[in-house]
């Protein structure tokens, strides 16, 4: 059966270019692969611990001393706006994601004093950890560069992260990295050796910046985890696996009244020998238990593309076909599941993007018409 409207509001895909960065021409070729399938949403994951691929106006040094090449690999202003106008004309949108206060190496060589100064014993040991959230100097940055990201990028929403903060440098422990403004800070406000409540401090007064311009905010999970206050409209991004415990965070979060969105079983840059799109093709978003009010939380999920071990040599034959299978578990009702017709159909439409110059993998065994026609 043809379903002609959307299951899921929010069909998404993540792209990752700071661990390796991704070529304009790859973005849009992905781009023009994602409106072939129906994803609307196209996740930027633009900088990350390795590298500051973007350009800001007010902060040029967070891409010029953050960047693996600022002169070759960083996206300028331009290439934003091509980016955001190109998805438009694709009925997708754009959500960016500068993910604090973990992730955040690239951010210290271009902002000195932004990060915390972990401690080997009483000394600096001249490395660093997360976003100093201590200091009035890290609040500052933050209102005036979600000011530019506010105004860069019009969608409503930008994911703010928030997930895996590293706290070795936060804490006071006898010849292990610690840093004593830290505890003093953490005794001052009655925080006791909880540092999740410290990453709770920082990420709260991070919300009510981005907050005060106007936008909303996705975060993943571990904000919720975490207990952070939150307003009632964010999108928690559930995206732990836990030997597949993902059902249960879908089921806490939406109880809770947030709106979810589902990843964990969708890393797409995770591969393995055979037809892995087929796991991912029977996910059902809404297996968990939980009442229809609670069900009808789940906007839809998000196809992930993490960049440790692809490029631009690899991105798109990972991800295509294998995305597609993504891409119809969030349109189609849940009640289609059958793995051979799916088969058909996607084997079929891997032809069709290669005719379309899109170099997809083969699901299997198997030809295409005029395949090598596409090389």
């Amino acid at each position: 059966m043809l379903w002609t409207s959307p299951r899921f509001p929010h069909r998404g895909l993540l792209l990752d270019t700071s661990r390796h960065y991704l070529p304009l021409r790859a973005i849009l070729e992905t781009l023009d692969a994602m409106a072939y399938n129906k994803f609307n949403v196209f996740h930027w994951h633009i900088v990350d611990d390795p590298s500051f691929p973007y350009e800001s106006m007010v902060f040029p040094d967070l891409s010029q001393k953050g960047a693996y090449n600022p002169a070759t690999h960083v996206y300028t202003a331009s290439d934003v706006k091509t980016v955001i106008e190109y998805a438009r004309l694709r009925g997708i949108r754009v959500i960016s994601e500068f993910d604090t206060p973990g992730h955040t190496q690239s951010w210290g060589p271009g902002i000195p004093g932004l990060l915390t100064p972990c401690y080997a014993g009483p000394k600096p040991s001249g490395s660093y950890g997360p976003i100093n959230p201590i200091l009035n100097t890290t609040y500052e940055f933050m209102t005036k560069f979600f000011a530019e990201v506010s105004t860069v990028f019009p969608d409503f929403y930008i994911h703010l992260g928030g997930d895996e903060v590293d706290f070795t440098c936060w804490l006071v422990l006898p010849l292990q990295k610690s840093n004593p403004d830290i505890e003093e800070f953490m005794q001052k406000m009655g925080f006791g050796q909880n540092y999740t409540r410290l990453e709770s401090y920082y990420i709260q007064r991070l919300l009510d910046i981005v907050s005060s311009y106007g936008k909303g905010y996705v975060v993943w999970q571990e904000v919720f985890d975490n207990e952070v206050k939150v307003k009632p409209e964010t999108i928690i991004h559930v995206w732990k696996e836990n030997s597949g415990s993902y059902p249960q965070e879908m089921a806490r979060v939406t109880k809770a009244g947030y709106r979810a969105l589902l990843s964990a079983p969708w890393y797409l840059n995770h591969i393995s020998y055979g037809q892995d799109w087929m796991a991912i093709y029977k996910v059902e978003p809404l297996a968990f238990k939980g009442s229809p009010e609670q069900k009808k939380l789940v906007i839809g999920g998000e196809a992930c593309m993490w960049g440790e071990f692809v490029d631009v040599t690899n991105l798109t034959p990972r991800l295509w076909p294998r995305a597609g299978a993504v891409a119809e578990r969030l349109w189609s009702n849940q009640t289609v599941r059958n793995l051979q017709d799916a088969y058909v159909r996607l084997a079929d439409f891997r032809c069709t993007l290669l005719r379309r110059g899109i170099q997809a993998e083969p699901l299997f065994t198997g030809y295409c018409d005029h395949e090598f026609n596409a090389f």
